[in-house]
Formats: structure tokens, sequence, C-alpha cells
């Protein structure tokens, strides 16, 4: 009994979920041959669209299958080899955003202490729920270009 608790763990392990990520992005990047395909191809496809939700991890302007194509294999290169090649901007509005959270946190740790393993274990589960997202749209958009080239149930 214990083993099967083991790998239903393991299946949902961080670092499963980044290899589900990765695999997927990859097989998309493998699919996508012609990436300017993608170009003004609306992401949903016979859905009414969504009202976006705050933090949506895609600007509204560029809402094509092209700009996230773009934005799942930057997501894979981060995860693979890190985010020290990033701009300066990006740095500076990390530490502006640290220096937010740790004034809060000052705030919050005057009246008790901040218990790390419960914000580290909230993040876990942010960042899992994020990839899992990631990794289904990126097998959406894998099986989209599928459909527009003529290829769909290839490789299935």
């Amino acid at each position: 009994m214990m083993r099967l608790a083991d790998t239903y763990a393991q299946k949902n392990s961080l670092l499963n979920a980044m290899n589900r990520f990765i695999g997927a992005v990859n097989n998309m990047d493998q699919t996508v041959m012609v990436p300017s395909l993608l170009r003004d191809v609306p992401l949903e496809h016979e859905k009414e669209p969504e009202v976006s939700a705050p933090g949506s991890y895609l600007r509204d302007a560029e809402a094509d299958m092209f700009s996230y194509y773009t934005q799942l294999k930057g997501i894979r290169n981060d995860i693979e080899w890190g985010v020290l090649g990033r701009a300066e901007e990006l740095r500076r509005k990390e530490k502006e955003s640290l220096a937010q959270e740790a004034s809060r946190a000052n705030d919050n740790e005057t009246s008790e202490e901040v218990d790390l393993e419960q914000l580290f274990r909230f993040h876990l589960r942010g960042l899992h729920g994020v990839l899992s997202k990631l990794t289904h749209q990126a097998n959406d958009l894998t099986n989209r270009y599928k459909q527009e080239i003529g290829i769909a149930g290839w490789g299935q």
C-alpha cells in the first residue's frame, strides 16, 4: 500500500510537473515546423472568449498562438537554464516586489513568526498549478497547430 502512495506522490512532485511541462513544450517545438503560421491565429478555438483574469499569463494585446508559442518556449528555457540572462528591468521589478513583500512580512513578523514551511507549501502548490496549466496549454497549442495545417490525429 505504501508503494501506491509513493507512486502517487512522485507523480505529483514538482520535478515531474516540470518534466511534463518541458516534454509538452519540446513536443510542441518539434511539431510546429513553421511557427510564423501561428501569427494572428486566435488562442480560443470553438469557445466563447473568456474574461481575462487578473494576473493573466498572456498580455491581451498579443493573444495569438505565435506569442503564446514563444512565451511557452521562453518559460521552458527559464526552467532549464535559469533566468540569469534576463534584462535588468526584470531584476529591478523583482527587487521592488521582494522589497514590498519583505515590508509586509516585517509588519506581520512583529505580531508572530512567519511559518516558512506553510509559506513554502503555498508557493509550491501555486507553482505546481501553474506548471499543470502551462503543460495543458502547450498540448492544446500543439493540437491546434496540427488542425490548422491539416495533420490532426498524427502522432497520437
